[in-house]
């Protein structure tokens, strides 16, 4: 990035998810300014509904464990040239958010703060991009596994939302097709 920061449209337009990274750390400083920066994510009655464990620099080594037992079923069977390959996607991110949401008891609030989080996420990614670090918000069947959650810290109450991966990366991955507009809206009243 050349200091000037992307209008938010173009960061919007621009952004994507970045699932092959290079490797090269993300500094805690940066990352954290990121996370701090996020909490200004719509959130109803500022409830400020998440929580995040996060793991950069020194912490990695010990969360590339964790992974390695949980993202890689029956890891220790599978040759060193395979483990490596699927080591990657787990090495290779620079730093890690797990948002973690409150499953209130009230449908409502639990759908809100889902939301809130939601948004939450999504200015983070954001404001990692203008930074020029790519994320990848993802959800691995083991973020509900109660061993994982333990070792988390996740408490009865509280549900992983996201992995969220950060991290720099070589090569931008091109736009996907979406919808246009008219796809996805109709005009109240207009059956």
């Amino acid at each position: 990035m050349n200091g000037q920061s992307l209008s938010v449209r173009d960061a919007i337009l621009q952004r994507r998810s970045i699932k092959k990274f290079n490797g090269q750390p993300v500094e805690r400083d940066t990352l954290m300014t990121v996370l701090e920066d996020a909490k200004w994510a719509p959130n109803h009655g500022n409830r400020e509904p998440w929580r995040l464990v996060v793991a950069s620099s020194e912490e990695l080594d010990e969360l590339h464990t964790v992974l390695r037992e949980f993202g890689i079923p029956k890891w220790q069977e599978l040759p060193e040239v395979a483990l490596s390959k699927q080591m990657k996607k787990f090495l290779d991110p620079g730093a890690y958010a797990f948002v973690i949401v409150k499953e209130d008891v009230r449908q409502k609030e639990r759908l809100e703060d889902y939301a809130a989080a939601s948004c939450y996420i999504q200015n983070a990614q954001l404001l990692a991009w203008d930074l020029g670090i790519g994320s990848c918000w993802k959800t691995p069947p083991f973020i509900d596994a109660p061993n994982f959650r333990e070792i988390m810290g996740v408490k009865p109450e509280e549900r992983i939302i996201s992995m969220l991966q950060f991290g720099y990366y070589d090569e931008m991955p091109k736009a996907k097709p979406r919808m246009s507009v008219e796809e996805f809206v109709t005009f109240f009243g207009s059956n």
